[in-house]
């Protein structure tokens, strides 16, 4: 068990990636708390992600989130999934600067089985395949820069996943 006030693990990575289910599973596996930042703004606000992103525009959505991401480095003691978008936010960047942060990896043909692709994703509701690629792109190199461990998920069960990470947090420790 963990005592301090800090996360024990923030993870990031592209929608697809497993954030939320390899996160929990995680979370589990180390007996401490799992918080999803994309459902503590949904929870806050009384709405979908989607929702606000319609109603009050992307930046209005991005300024919840660094909000939200900065209280939850700051006071969460178990295992933090991001939003994969959070992390191109300078200030997010630099919350998360001295912190284990999990990059979780993934290719198109798994994030599209995970995701579905289905319009649920605001930034992904037109052309998905390409959206989700361009975006990749443009946000891998962050996505790197902020990462202490780097976890491939393409093709893997997340009893394989949550166990790669444990052994990277206990070497870490």
């Amino acid at each position: 068990m963990v005592s301090e006030s800090r996360p024990v693990a923030v993870l990031v990575g592209p929608p697809g990636a497993g954030k939320s289910t390899i996160g929990q599973a995680l979370a589990d596996a180390l007996g401490v708390a799992f918080h999803d930042t994309d459902t503590a703004i949904e929870s806050e606000q009384g709405c979908s992600i989607s929702d606000i992103f319609v109603l009050d525009g992307e930046p209005a959505f991005r300024a919840l989130e660094r909000a939200e991401v900065a209280r939850a480095v700051a006071s969460e003691p178990g295992v933090v999934a991001l939003g994969g978008g959070a992390p191109m936010d300078a200030d997010t960047r630099e919350v998360l600067a001295g912190h284990v942060v999990v990059f979780l990896d993934v290719g198109i043909a798994d994030a599209a089985k995970r995701v579905g692709f289905d319009g649920s994703r605001p930034l992904l509701a037109i052309n998905p395949r390409a959206t989700w690629t361009r975006m990749m792109n443009e946000r891998r190199p962050t996505y790197e820069a902020v990462a202490t461990v780097r976890v491939d998920t393409a093709g893997r069960d997340v009893a394989d996943v949550v166990a790669e990470i444990v052994e990277h947090l206990g070497a870490a420790r």
